[in-house]
């Protein structure tokens, strides 16, 4: 290799025009594999794109699920499988690219073989995060785009790979999380998802009332043409769920299609409070009035 020899040499070898014409087909060489990754790269991922939209209508055919969860299933391993070929692609290229330079891969690769062996005790953590990303992908648990709870952290799945999961939060905080630290998980958004209502009336409230007018809302909303498309069935009412110092507690539950939970209970909300206020149904105050 060219970089190893004597100085002197060098210099020698620099001085002849033989040299730089093997030096520029080097060069040219170098960047032609580089530019042939590049190549192939923008390939793979046109053609991901392609068996994505195959992936999502075959098993749309097939009847597997709705058309916005196989969509995020495809998505989700379509990302995971893009990385993975892309990544070999270019390591693959760069081995090449230095054999064009004259660089002797062999004892690079065998040293570093020995050092992965030597490495691997202390690699531990890193081969149980790429496991446990491997089986998070097999077994299909969460998708991107699913609302989830991982390890008591609440929010959007935007990215997973073998070794991490990175969710999205409602405040706009972004959790990275290594996949072999996955204690608990809970995915809020498989095939559908629920809505449930709850709130506490005061003691004296008339709960009869105020449940009739919560299953009322929730039929006007299932027959909104704008909330219609979101909601799986009817509200279903659970009835007086408890009974506080503070006051009656009533609870109500409407299912929806995946993620659209939040969109429908805000609206549920805002729709039962303007109502319980015009029927004069009071809440609990938090400091009563003294006598």
């Amino acid at each position: 290799m060219l970089a190893l020899e004597a100085p002197e040499r060098i210099v020698e070898e620099a001085m002849r025009p033989e040299a730089w014409r093997r030096w520029g087909v080097q060069a040219g060489r170098f960047a032609l594999v580089l530019i042939i990754a590049w190549m192939f790269t923008g390939v793979v991922r046109w053609s991901m794109a392609r068996l994505r939209r195959y992936a999502i209508h075959m098993m749309d055919r097939r009847g597997e699920g709705a058309t916005s969860d196989l969509e995020k299933r495809a998505n989700t391993l379509i990302s995971a499988l893009t990385k993975a070929v892309s990544t070999v692609i270019w390591v693959l290229a760069i081995v090449t690219a230095l054999g064009e330079l004259n660089f002797h891969v062999e004892p690079l690769l065998a040293g570093l073989g020995i050092a992965g062996v030597a490495l691997g005790f202390g690699a531990q953590t890193i081969i149980r995060d790429w496991l446990g990303g491997f089986f998070l992908l097999l077994e299909d648990q969460i998708r991107i785009g699913d609302s989830v709870v991982i390890n008591g952290l609440t929010g959007i799945v935007e990215e997973i790979d073998l070794r991490i999961t990175v969710l999205r939060g409602e405040n706009g905080a972004v959790h990275v999380i290594a996949n072999g630290t996955i204690d608990t998980l809970s995915n809020l958004t498989r095939e559908y998802s629920y809505y449930v209502f709850e709130t506490t009336l005061a003691h004296g409230a008339d709960a009869d009332r105020a449940l009739a007018i919560i299953e009322e809302v929730g039929g006007e909303i299932y027959a909104d043409e704008e909330y219609r498309p979101l909601i799986v069935s009817p509200i279903e009412m659970m009835g007086i769920d408890g009974l506080t110092e503070r006051g009656v507690v009533v609870k109500a539950r409407i299912k929806t299609l995946p993620s659209k939970h939040a969109l429908v209970g805000r609206e549920l909300n805002r729709r039962v409070r303007v109502r319980l206020k015009a029927e004069g149904i009071t809440f609990p105050t938090l400091f009563p009035p003294q006598t």
